[in-house]
């Protein structure tokens, strides 16, 4: 019996030393020369990893290996530290802030983006680039034929007819602390006679549809494009910046020659508006990020100049 026992021991530790071995797939670290990208699961993100990708193949000598489907900021944030991706494509001022800072929100977009291009300079030996010129916020959103009948352009033209109107919201928002649903009532001085909880994804359809008169959107999603919806102004600057920039390691900037004057083409080529079209190309059309990032970038030239 305890010659059994010492036997499954050692099988067991034999197996431990195998598995440790072995990292996980897509986040084994980069080979010589290969450049590890991540982005999240998001159509937004695996497109502009591989607007990314391209701009980098193009101008330096590096290959690139996408780690796709991270599943947040946080898990983003732990990959560039340990080693296992050395650029994250998508990263947002207001989630950072937050999240890998554990800072309050910032209100000022500039302001925003100076803080984590410092903090992350000096606390991560991270280069948090400048912003690709998107801003995927949180934004209310509305039909174009309800902003024309009642002449909607900010959020603040929507009080006088909070009592009759129906939210759709993403129920983390209603809950959220700070930028979330109480915070939203006390800058703006109303609540809506009915708020009702969705998931993200289903808001958009319900607006178009006629079910909810107001849904809580994201600024760059495809949806609002496809379905003919109007983002109003965020008039009393409620929600902070989620300006979107790529963030790298300085040692893999240090490394490759050309890489950081590759990336730098990308700083404020793509405005919301593009963003939306992009996303939509993916999310309404159906069609494969890495094209979509290919077609833009043969369509721009790869910023040549």
């Amino acid at each position: 019996m305890l010659k059994n026992n010492r036997l499954l021991i050692i099988l067991a530790l034999s197996v431990s030393v195998f598995i440790s071995g072995c990292a996980l797939p897509g986040l084994s670290g980069p080979a010589k020369n290969t450049i590890a990208v991540g982005t999240l699961g998001t159509s937004e993100s695996q497109i502009m990893g591989n607007i990314v990708r391209l701009m980098i193949e193009h101008y330096t000598d590096a290959q690139v290996e996408m780690v796709n489907n991270l599943g947040s900021s946080i898990v983003q944030h732990k990959a560039m530290m340990n080693g296992d991706v050395d650029i994250t494509a998508t990263r947002y001022t207001g989630t950072d802030l937050a999240g890998a800072l554990g800072m309050e929100p910032v209100n000022d977009p500039a302001e925003a983006l100076e803080t984590v291009q410092r903090e992350f300079q000096e606390q991560f030996d991270q280069t948090w680039f400048d912003s690709y010129g998107f801003d995927n916020s949180y934004a209310f959103t509305v039909t174009r034929e309800m902003a024309e009948k009642h002449n909607l352009e900010t959020v603040s033209d929507l009080e006088p007819l909070v009592s009759d109107l129906k939210f759709g919201v993403d129920n983390a928002w209603l809950k959220r602390k700070g930028d979330g649903y109480e915070g939203f009532v006390e800058e703006y001085g109303f609540r809506f006679a009915k708020a009702f909880p969705m998931q993200i994804g289903l808001v958009y359809q319900a607006a178009a549809n006629g079910k909810m008169d107001v849904v809580l959107a994201y600024t760059t999603d495809g949806r609002i494009k496809s379905f003919d919806l109007k983002v109003l102004k965020d008039d009393k600057h409620f929600f902070p910046p989620y300006d979107t920039s790529l963030v790298a390691r300085n040692d893999v900037l240090e490394k490759h020659e050309g890489l950081r004057e590759a990336i730098q083409k990308l700083s404020g080529k793509i405005d919301t508006e593009k963003m939306q079209e992009l996303n939509y190309e993916a999310d309404g059309k159906m069609r494969e990020p890495s094209v979509i990032a290919k077609e833009f970038l043969q369509e721009n030239n790869y910023f040549e100049g």
